[in-house]
C-alpha cells in the first residue's frame, strides 16, 4: 500500500558497499566484515534509517537486521536480505542462514557506542574479535557520488539564496539573537530545510547553528569552532540570547548549517550594522583577510593536495600579516583547524588540520571557515561550503563574500 518517497539506487548501495570493501583491505586487512549500529550509518550503507545492525562481509551477500520497522525497511532499501532480529545473539545465526557468515574478527563501528551496549555486543558474540571499523566508514563517506554531490550542489544554492538573498530583507537594527534565529528559521524551512542537522562526534549536538551579535561573537563557547556565543541558555548554547541585542555599529556573525535531504551545507554570512562606509578599518582588513584566506584554500582543494600544508601556510601567513591573535578564534575559542570535510554530518573527514596528510581526492566536500575574533567587536570572517575538482574547490554556497550591510 505504501511507496518509499525515495529509493537510493541499487547502484549508489553498491558503490558505498565496494567503497568500504576496498578501505578494509588497507585499514581492517584482518577482519572480514564490518558490522555496523548507528542509524545514521544504516542509512547510509542501506537507504533506510534502519533500527538495527547491518553487517557488510569482505565478500558475500549484506544483510541487514531490523529490531523495529521491517516493512519501512523493505520498502525504502534495496537490499534483498532484510531479516528480523530481537537480540545480538541471534546475530552469528542470521547472518550464516543469510550465507554471510560472521568472520572471527569484526571491524565494528565503535564511535559512539555506549559503554552499556558494547559490554552487551561483546558479551552475546563472545566467539568474536572487534577492531575499530570507524576510519572506514568515515574515510568512505568523503568519497562523494554524483549521487550525493547533486544533493549537496542543491542543498548549497538553497542556502546561499536564504542568508545572502532573503534573510538581509527581514533582519533589522535592535532585533535580539533569538529575533534573528527565528528569521533565519523562517527562510531555511521556506526553503526547504528539514530542521535537523546532525554531528558526528559522540556527545555534540547543534541545533540551527549560532547566532552571535557584537561581543558575543568572543563569549566563551564549548563547540568545537571559533565562532563565540552566548546561545539560548547554558543548557542550550545554540541559536541566539534574547538578551543580546545588535546593535549600530556591530557585526552579526550568522553560522548556520543548511539541510536537505540528509546532505549539509555549511555557511557564515557577517551582516554589519550601518553603512559600508562605518565599518572600522581594523575590522574590514580583518574580513578581507578571511576572504583572502579562503580563496586561496579553494585555489589549493585539488585532488593531490595535502590539507596540513594548506593549513600550516595559512598558520603563517596569519603570523607574518599580524592576524594571529584572532585568527581562528579569540584566546580559548582559538581552534587548530581551518575547515572540515560535510556531508550527513557536519563535522566530517577529512580535517584542514597538522597531521591530516592523506591528499583530497575529486569528489571531496570542505567547509572552508577562516574567522577573525576582534576585541571589543566580535567576529567577521567567512565560511562556505566548496566541491574538490581538478580545477580546484568549487563553491556551493554563494560567491558573495563580503559583509552584507543593513541600516
Amino acid at each position: 500500500m505504501f511507496e518509499a518517497i525515495e529509493v537510493m539506487p541499487a547502484e549508489e548501495v553498491s558503490r558505498r558497499h565496494a567503497v568500504c570493501r576496498q578501505l578494509m583491505d588497507s585499514q581492517l586487512p584482518e577482519a572480514g566484515g564490518l558490522l555496523v549500529f548507528s542509524r545514521l550509518a544504516i542509512y547510509y550503507l542501506t537507504g533506510t534509517f534502519g533500527n538495527g545492525v547491518f553487517w557488510l562481509p569482505r565478500e558475500g551477500r549484506p544483510v541487514l537486521m531490523v529490531r523495529k520497522g521491517m516493512e519501512r525497511a523493505r520498502i525504502e532499501s534495496p537490499l534483498t536480505t532484510i531479516v528480523p532480529f530481537r537480540s545480538y545473539s541471534d546475530i552469528p545465526g542470521l547472518c550464516a542462514e543469510a550465507g554471510s557468515p560472521l568472520s572471527q574478527v569484526v571491524g565494528a563501528e565503535m564511535n559512539g557506542l555506549s559503554w552499556n551496549l558494547a559490554n552487551l555486543i561483546t558479551s552475546r558474540l563472545s566467539d568474536v574479535r572487534f577492531v575499530s571499523g570507524d576510519m572506514v566508514l568515515t574515510r568512505a563517506q568523503a568519497q562523494k557520488s554524483e549521487w550525493e554531490l547533486s544533493k549537496i550542489r542543491l542543498c548549497g544554492q538553497r542556502h546561499s539564496k536564504a542568508m545572502a538573498e532573503l534573510l538581509p530583507g527581514r533582519l533589522r537594527v535592535g532585533m535580539n539573537e533569538r529575533q534573528v534565529s527565528h528569521a533565519v528559521w523562517e527562510v531555511f524551512f521556506e526553503l526547504g530545510h528539514p530542521g535537523m542537522i546532525r554531528m558526528g562526534a559522540h556527545g555534540e549536538e547543534i541545533f540551527l547553528g549560532h547566532i552571535a551579535a557584537g561581543d558575543s561573537g568572543n563569549y566563551p563557547s564549548v563547540f568545537n569552532g571559533p565562532l563565540g556565543l552566548r546561545g539560548e541558555h547554558p543548557a542550550i548554547p545554540f541559536m541566539g540570547y534574547a538578551g543580546q541585542l545588535w546593535r549600530k555599529g556591530q557585526p552579526l556573525s550568522v553560522d548556520c548549517g543548511f539541510a536537505l535531504e540528509g546532505y549539509v551545507t555549511d555557511k557564515t554570512q557577517i551582516y554589519w550594522a550601518g553603512s559600508k562606509e562605518s565599518i572600522p578599518d581594523e575590522v574590514a582588513s580583518a574580513h578581507g583577510f578571511c576572504m583572502d584566506v579562503q580563496a586561496y584554500v579553494a585555489e589549493h582543494l585539488l585532488p593531490g593536495s595535502i590539507p596540513a600544508e594548506i593549513y600550516a601556510h595559512c598558520l603563517e601567513w596569519a603570523k607574518r600579516d599580524g592576524f594571529a591573535e584572532g585568527f581562528m578564534g579569540l584566546g580559548g575559542n582559538k581552534v587548530p583547524f581551518l575547515g572540515h570535510g560535510i556531508g550527513l554530518v557536519v563535522d566530517a573527514w577529512p580535517v584542514l588540520a597538522k597531521g591530516f596528510e592523506e591528499p583530497f581526492q575529486a569528489g571531496m566536500v570542505m567547509a572552508v571557515e577562516p574567522k577573525m575574533g576582534v576585541p571589543g567587536v566580535g567576529m567577521v570572517g567567512v565560511e562556505n561550503t566548496f566541491e574538490v575538482t581538478p580545477a580546484g574547490g568549487v563553491c556551493l554556497t554563494g560567491e558573495n563574500y563580503a559583509m552584507i550591510c543593513v541600516e
